[in-house]
């Protein structure tokens, strides 16, 4: 068994060796909380929550920190535009991220620290870097010198030369327009810190290197996030850690991004789609199923279109599993998932693939269930709740408990309704009166239920919207 995964360092899929034997550290850049979440955001910590339950699945002891950015220019922009504190409008978005990521099942990380807590270590990591000839103080800034490391682009492969930074609003002392800011002196009325360099705030790149350095140490396995991340968020954490003297992370794992008519959902164009508007239109094993279960390097294209045919596929695999409850009791996942599900997923954890082997799976045991072979039907949802469980996606799973119904405190009152009307198509079904029982069925299937007939009488399942 090998788990294998594309590293954007080496433009290649690489074998995962890990650098402690039987245990795994990852890094993911979390949210940067000036603004509630979109399904944009909540991808990144999906598709890292699925690698985090295949590493635990094949054995690993997995450390996870996500961090929280609560300090940044936009969210001091909207402290000062909504004459509230910047803390304020942290915090209320860090909980709105917290509760998107709980709402579409995502496991807690290990550790989740912020940024602001940290400023101690991010002194430190800027004290070692001037010592050493790759930062210097500038007008209360200070600056990494991007000329001083060699290998600086290395990530991204670009030519220093050929590359023009952003240039930064009120940043001046810069030795070279490319040198990013580590420290940013402080600016009236704006949030700051006392440091040896005087007062002020981190600069982004910083606050990544320090975190990762302090709970992961001087190297760790995984540094993931988003593709738009690679230049120049990790391309200069690269510098700040390796200049200071750390090893980082050995492998570098981004996601795509989910986009609406070609382009990356963002804040800035208008065009998001918040987690918790979501949720109220769409079950949330639905949006976790449409966001997790395409390849995690794959563009999502958002549509309704697309919400859809993922709330169709899903309805196939959960009416499986009720059908067999409703045969035989709840069924415990098997103890290993079928080997084509595993090679799969060691293979650059390719979940479309794997999802493939969920759905072959589902056909066999309703093929099971057609010939009346409960056995075989019992075995194939073993399966299934083991692979599903992989993918956070197990309808069963306590974190889905009432979710499946849309709402327990209903299903009473609609399943007495529903029989109400089915005895009547009953009845006409017992005197061959066919156009009515016909007209009846097509009335329910209208109001978005599905009527099927069995051995023991009709049932009935809410269908896709």
């Amino acid at each position: 068994m090998t788990i294998r995964l594309y590293d954007t360092s080496a433009r290649q899929i690489r074998d995962f060796s890990p650098l402690q034997p039987g245990c795994v550290s990852i890094y993911l850049c979390g949210a940067t909380v000036q603004a509630a979440p979109h399904i944009g955001h909540i991808r990144s910590g999906l598709n890292f929550d699925i690698m985090r339950r295949w590493f635990e699945y094949r054995g690993y002891d997995v450390t996870f920190v996500r961090n929280v950015t609560d300090i940044d220019d936009k969210i001091i922009a909207k402290s000062a535009d909504r004459n509230r504190p910047w803390w304020a409008i942290g915090y209320e978005n860090e909980r709105a991220f917290n509760d998107g990521y709980t709402v579409l099942g995502c496991l807690p990380p290990t550790y989740e620290p912020r940024a602001t807590g940290h400023i101690t270590e991010m002194v430190e990591m800027m004290r070692g870097l001037i010592e050493r000839g790759h930062a210097y103080e500038a007008d209360g800034s200070v600056y990494f010198d991007v000329r001083s490391w060699p290998s600086y682009l290395e990530l991204s492969r670009q030519d220093l030369d050929e590359m023009r930074q952003p240039a930064e609003e009120g940043i001046t002392g810069k030795r070279d327009p490319r040198d990013f800011a580590m420290w940013k002196a402080a600016k009236p009325g704006e949030p700051s810190w006392e440091t040896p360099f005087g007062r002020g705030r981190p600069g982004w790149h910083l606050e990544c290197s320090a975190m990762a350095h302090k709970y992961l140490g001087t190297a760790f396995d995984i540094h993931g996030g988003g593709l738009d991340l690679v230049f120049p968020h990790h391309e200069n954490e690269i510098a700040q850690a390796k200049a200071y003297g750390d090893d980082f992370a050995a492998y570098w794992v981004h996601n795509a991004w989910v986009t609406m008519s070609g382009e990356k959902m963002s804040k800035s164009l208008g065009n998001s789609v918040l987690v918790s508007e979501m949720v109220k239109r769409w079950r949330p094993i639905v949006l976790r199923y449409y966001l997790g279960t395409p390849h995690y390097r794959s563009m999502i294209e958002y549509s309704e279109e697309a919400l859809r045919e993922a709330e169709s596929a899903f309805a196939r695999i959960e009416g499986f599993v009720q059908r067999v409850v409703e045969k035989a009791g709840v069924v415990e996942p098997a103890p290993e998932v079928p080997l084509a599900f595993a090679e799969a997923m060691d293979d650059d954890l390719g979940v479309p693939q794997a999802l493939a082997v969920v759905h072959t799976t589902v056909r066999q045991g309703n093929s099971a269930l057609a010939a009346d072979d409960k056995e075989a039907a019992v075995a194939r949802l073993a399966e299934v709740r083991a692979m599903l469980g992989v993918l956070g996606l197990d309808p069963l799973d306590p974190q889905w408990a009432g979710e499946g119904d849309r709402g327990d405190d209903l299903h009473g009152v609609v399943d007495t309704l529903v029989r109400m009307v089915l005895d009547q198509r009953e009845a006409a079904r017992a005197r061959k009166d066919w156009p009515t029982a016909d007209a009846i069925r097509d009335q329910l299937g209208q109001s978005g239920l599905v009527i099927e007939d069995g051995p023991q009488g009709p049932r009935w399942s809410l269908g896709p919207r």
